[in-house]
C-alpha cells in the first residue's frame, strides 16, 4: 500500500497593518493663541468694524443710520477734497521717499566702509533723530520754520528781507518732507547697514581678484546683496508716505490758512470723524487709503522679489 502525504496547510495571509494617522498636535496652537487673539482684537476687529461702518450713512433728519452699501464708495471715489490730498501725498511720495532712500544709502555705505573714522559716533548721530517723536519733532521743526521767530526769521532779519519762508504755501511740502526725511534717514540707514554686514566677505575677495575697486564693488557686489533690504525700505516709506498725518496736522496751527483739513488723507479722515461727526464717510476714506497703500506696497514687492530672482 502506499500512503499519500496530505498537501501543506495553508498559511494564511497576514495583511499588512494599516498605517496610523499622525495624531494632530495641538500644543503648538497654545504657543500661537496668544498672538492670534491680540492680532484679531487689535488688527481684524478694528478693520472689519470700519468696513461695517463703511456701509451704512447717518440719517441728517430722523437720525440714526441706514444701510446704504457701496454708496459711500462711490461718493469718495468722487469726491475732489479726497482726490486731492491723495495727489499731494502721491507728489510727496514721488520726491522726499527716494531723496531719504538715496541719503540713507548713502550714509550706510560711508559707515560700512573702512575709510571712514569713528563710523560707530556717525551711526548713532544719524540713527539719533529717529528716537524723537514725531510729534516733538514737528514742534521743534515749526519753530525753526517760523516767518516771526526761529531761524527763519533770524535769516530774514539777517538779510534784510522775507524771502526765507518754509511755511509758505508753494514750499509747505517740501519744508514738510525735510521734517520727515530728517526723522527716518538714520532709520533705513540702520536697514540698509545691518544688510550689509551679512554680505559673506567672499563677495568682497572675489571681487577684490577680479581688480574691482571701490565703486565697482558698491555698484555690482554690495547694491545686488541688499536689494531685498532696499525692497522692504521702499515699502515702509511708501506706508509711511500714506499715512502722513503727525507733521502737518501739528504744524497747522502755525498756519491754518495753509494747512486745511484735507491737506493728506489721513487728516481728512480724522477731521471728518473727531470734528465732523461723519464716522461712516471717515471709515469709507480710510479703507479706501487702506487697500490702496496695498496694492502699491504690493505691486512695489512684487516687482522688486521679480528683479531679486
Amino acid at each position: 500500500m502506499t500512503s499519500t502525504a496530505a498537501p501543506p496547510a495553508p498559511v494564511p495571509s497576514r495583511r499588512a497593518p494599516a498605517a496610523r494617522r499622525p495624531r494632530r498636535k495641538w500644543r503648538g496652537w497654545l504657543f500661537v493663541a496668544p498672538f492670534m487673539l491680540v492680532f484679531a482684537l487689535t488688527f481684524i476687529a478694528p478693520v472689519v468694524y470700519a468696513f461695517v461702518l463703511s456701509l451704512y450713512r447717518d440719517q441728517a433728519f430722523f437720525g440714526g443710520t441706514v444701510f446704504v452699501g457701496a454708496d459711500n464708495y462711490v461718493q469718495v471715489f468722487g469726491d475732489p477734497k479726497f482726490w486731492e490730498s491723495f495727489q499731494r501725498v502721491l507728489v510727496f511720495l514721488a520726491v522726499q521717499v527716494p531723496i531719504m532712500l538715496v541719503l540713507a544709502l548713502i550714509a550706510a555705505l560711508a559707515i560700512d566702509s573702512a575709510r571712514l573714522h569713528a563710523a560707530g559716533f556717525f551711526r548713532i548721530v544719524i540713527f539719533l533723530p529717529y528716537a524723537v517723536p514725531a510729534v516733538v519733532a514737528a514742534l521743534m521743526w515749526g519753530f525753526i520754520y517760523g516767518d516771526h521767530f526761529g531761524l527763519a526769521a533770524d535769516l530774514n532779519h539777517l538779510l534784510g528781507t522775507d524771502s526765507v519762508k518754509p511755511l509758505s504755501p508753494s514750499w509747505l511740502l517740501t519744508s514738510i518732507g525735510n521734517i520727515v526725511t530728517w526723522e527716518f534717514v538714520g532709520y533705513n540707514m540702520l536697514i540698509f547697514y545691518s544688510a550689509l554686514k551679512v554680505i559673506p566677505k567672499e563677495l568682497f575677495e572675489a571681487a577684490s581678484i577680479d581688480g574691482a575697486g571701490a565703486f565697482r564693488t558698491i555698484w555690482s557686489v554690495k547694491l545686488p546683496a541688499i536689494r531685498g533690504a532696499i525692497v522692504v525700505a521702499t515699502i515702509f516709506s511708501i506706508i509711511g508716505s500714506f499715512q502722513l498725518f503727525n507733521e502737518p496736522n501739528i504744524m497747522r496751527n502755525l498756519v491754518p490758512n495753509t494747512i486745511g483739513t484735507f491737506y493728506t488723507p489721513n487728516m481728512y479722515a480724522y477731521n471728518l470723524s473727531f470734528n465732523g461727526q461723519q464716522y461712516n464717510y471717515s471709515a469709507t476714506v480710510a479703507i479706501v487709503m487702506g487697500v490702496i497703500t496695498a496694492v502699491i506696497a504690493y505691486v512695489v514687492q512684487l516687482r522688486g522679489s521679480r528683479k531679486e530672482m
